[in-house]
């Protein structure tokens, strides 16, 4: 992002940021006391959750599920009480994409004036790297529970994330397609910095198990807001003759799968990123993308959370990321209760200790934890996504990467998972 857009974005924020800056002063200037790291501050201000998750744009498929799991959330912690005596408090505004800059700083502004304590989001990491600054600078935690990209990786001591980077995602989905036998493989990426830390980290695993990527290479980015660049990436993918193209993008998705049909590729051997795993049950004719695979981190949402989830949002069909906005939202929480006040600084200060990070007593769920917590104990959070406590660049330190595959109604289902740690 050029230095001038930041500037006029900082303008802009300024009068937001002064006020961020005052309802959490005293918390940065706290001294650690018997209850938690950081403690001190407002422990008489309600917690006030802000998310910055795409309502709109190409990423609006993972609004609702993120949103979801965002309420989820809230909810059961409310219903055990609210952190320190008080309910928690939510403000929902829009992320959009990176070509909408313009929206996520308006939600930035619109949170800080709120006096939001803690961000969850923003989804899209080019979205994070424009508004990261801004927040965390105010003292204001932002958790993302879909970032990846690994520029972001121990980005700021109040940034954080419950997706793991690219690292984890790129090398199962390089082993995945090695695995399926495949040895010419080409890449349709969108030059984005999510595209293309992906596709560098996917490639290397790939070439490492002795494939060959004869397409998409750096320099063979397409621009995603050009349709006639990206047909023309359609046509120079399959001019390489791969035996699979792997497709990292996010709504463009829905002009390249048909390019590569009416181009004559077998669209079974198509392989998708959580960027882009999605249902196209409504977008393509059945059978389309059937045997076709993709990658997406975290647990399968299945069985009681889903259940759970669909009591908050009856209508979700995607369940991307629900698990890692409700880890995002009940880490905060136990963070404020054992440090004992709701500012940033005291949440930031006992996030990786309520993870796990120093070990402690395993716990399931805000109630159980937050009696482990009142007993005096240090507590190890069972992350509903599988991540395990976060590492000193405030990423989780294991993760699970889920394998999904394509029936003939074009909508995905969990076949496998793989561990990795960082």
């Amino acid at each position: 992002m050029k230095s001038s857009t930041h500037a006029v974005r900082a303008a802009a924020l300024a009068g937001a940021v002064a006020l961020a800056l005052a309802a959490c002063s005293g918390g940065g200037d706290a001294e650690p006391d018997d209850e938690g790291a950081g403690g001190g501050g407002e422990s008489d201000t309600p917690l006030v959750i802000g998310s910055l998750l795409p309502q709109t744009g190409s990423l609006a498929f993972l609004g609702p599920p993120e949103i979801a799991g965002v309420d989820l959330a809230i909810a059961e912690i409310n219903d055990a009480g609210g952190v320190l005596g008080q309910d928690v408090e939510i403000v929902h505004t829009d992320s959009s994409d990176a070509d909408n800059a313009e929206v996520a700083t308006q939600s930035v502004t619109d949170l800080m004036s709120q006096k939001a304590q803690v961000v969850i989001g923003a989804a899209s990491s080019s979205v994070t790297l424009n508004v990261v600054d801004d927040i965390t600078g105010a003292e204001v935690v932002q958790i993302s529970p879909a970032n990846t990209s690994t520029k972001l990786s121990g980005y700021s001591d109040f940034y954080f994330r419950t997706a793991p980077s690219d690292v984890l995602q790129g090398r199962a989905l390089g082993d995945l397609v090695a695995a399926d036998g495949y040895s010419n493989v080409a890449f349709l990426v969108f030059n984005d910095d999510y595209g293309i830390t992906l596709r560098d980290q996917a490639k290397e695993a790939f070439e490492a198990a002795g494939g060959t990527v004869t397409y998409g290479n750096p320099g063979e980015e397409f621009d995603p807001a050009s349709d006639d660049v990206i047909a023309s990436a359609v046509t120079a993918a399959v001019a390489t003759n791969p035996d699979a193209i792997v497709i990292i993008a996010f709504d463009q998705t829905k002009l390249i799968v048909p390019a590569l049909a009416t181009a004559g590729f077998d669209t079974s051997k198509l392989y998708f990123v959580d960027g882009n795993l999605a249902d196209y049950s409504a977008d393509f004719e059945p059978g389309t993308l059937e045997g076709s695979k993709g990658t997406l981190p975290g647990a399968n949402a299945e069985g009681e959370f889903r259940d759970r989830l669909l009591e908050i949002d009856s209508g979700l069909t995607d369940f991307a990321y629900a698990a890692e906005s409700y880890d995002a939202v009940v880490l905060a929480a136990l963070a404020a209760v054992k440090g004992g006040a709701t500012d940033g600084a005291t949440i930031q200060a006992n996030l990786a200790a309520v993870s796990g990070a120093d070990g402690g007593t395993e716990c399931t769920g805000f109630a159980e934890c937050v009696e482990l917590l009142d007993s005096g104990e240090d507590i190890d959070y069972a992350a509903v996504s599988g991540a395990g406590p976060f590492n000193e660049d405030n990423d989780p330190s294991s993760a699970l990467i889920g394998i999904y595959q394509y029936g003939p109604e074009n909508t995905y289902t969990w076949v496998s998972e793989v561990p990795g740690e960082l």
